[in-house]
């Protein structure tokens, strides 16, 4: 098949490097400004890997959109709804977009689907592909389980088909909200994660993972979602890549947040600390992890005496 990935970043590289790999005839875009796309189009390679001849570069979205078959954006979740726009200029009639990527739009508080429908005017198929996974260890050959989720039963089966391989083993799961918000809040307990390393609080990393699910769960329920989909692949099974690796951005972030020191990847939680905390009003849950992150991000006081605050927060029961 025909595949364009709109984005250049770590992620969007790697996904043509995969869909490439699987045999499929592959695009990728950035836009004339980006450095990254320079880099790839100098040097065939970014810090991940190192991209095959006939992997196609582009920084026309004319092409890129005339090429594709299946359109897998992958960039700055802040940045998708001026993309959408753009994407309404041309015919996006029997294709597929596959939002692989993770957030809540700030602005406004909506899934990234959400934006999607909003943006573009036509009648297209959307997915979103999420679920853990890091370039360093997928282009090493090590394996792991990742999520294909839509509305529609058909497109998830049909997305599955052409990107299922023994490296990414696709699942199915038609809990769209649940899966669009299990994915883009584990980046927020990714920071309180890094927060914790960078006190040496560490060992309490058991209980901000149950915590952390739990108050997720809440969320996904109150949003008409099934609270189980906290504890599939797209939230808690991602926790090991993003809560323990020292590939994770938000986990980095967290840790070098604590300690002063700069970052200067793309760390999507810190968005989306913003975008929880009004969902969590809206729809009047709880979020106390959420909550703490947030102060710690505003340096309302210290981390130190923050996080204490959420561990010894009035007796209540677990459940």
């Amino acid at each position: 098949m025909n595949i364009t990935v709109l984005g250049c970043g770590r992620w969007a590289t790697f996904l043509g490097w995969y869909a490439n790999s699987i045999n499929h005839d592959v695009m990728i875009w950035g836009r004339s400004s980006s450095s990254n796309l320079k880099r790839l189009r100098e040097e065939r390679k970014n810090d991940y890997l190192e991209l095959g001849l006939n992997i196609k570069l582009t920084d026309s979205l004319d092409d890129a959109v005339a090429h594709a078959d299946y359109i897998i954006i992958s960039i700055n979740s802040q940045q998708l709804r001026y993309l959408c726009r753009s994407l309404n200029d041309f015919d996006l009639s029997n294709k597929t977009i596959i939002l692989a990527m993770k957030g809540i739009e700030k602005t406004t508080g909506y899934r990234l689907t959400q934006v999607v429908d909003e943006e573009v005017d036509q009648d297209i198929n959307v997915a979103i592909w999420v679920g853990p996974g890091h370039v360093q260890a997928f282009t090493k050959g090590i394996p792991n389980c990742m999520i294909i989720s839509s509305k529609q039963e058909k497109v998830i089966d049909d997305v599955i088909s052409h990107f299922n391989s023994d490296l990414i083993r696709l699942y199915k799961n038609k809990d769209l909200i649940g899966n669009e918000i299990g994915a883009a809040s584990k980046n927020v307990i990714g920071l309180a994660a890094g927060m914790l390393d960078g006190l040496d609080y560490s060992s309490l990393k058991g209980s901000l993972i149950a915590r952390g699910s739990r108050e997720v769960s809440r969320l996904i329920k109150a949003m008409e979602g099934n609270e189980l989909t906290a504890y599939g692949l797209c939230h808690i099974g991602d926790y090991e890549a993003t809560l323990f690796s020292n590939f994770s951005n938000n986990r980095m972030f967290g840790e070098r947040f604590i300690k002063g020191e700069e970052f200067d990847k793309l760390a999507e939680g810190v968005s989306t600390t913003e975008s929880l905390i009004k969902l969590s009003e809206k729809y009047n849950v709880d979020m106390p992890i959420t909550k703490a992150v947030n102060r710690v991000l505003l340096k309302s006081e210290s981390p130190k005496k923050i996080l204490n605050d959420l561990l010894l927060r009035d007796i209540v029961d677990e459940f």
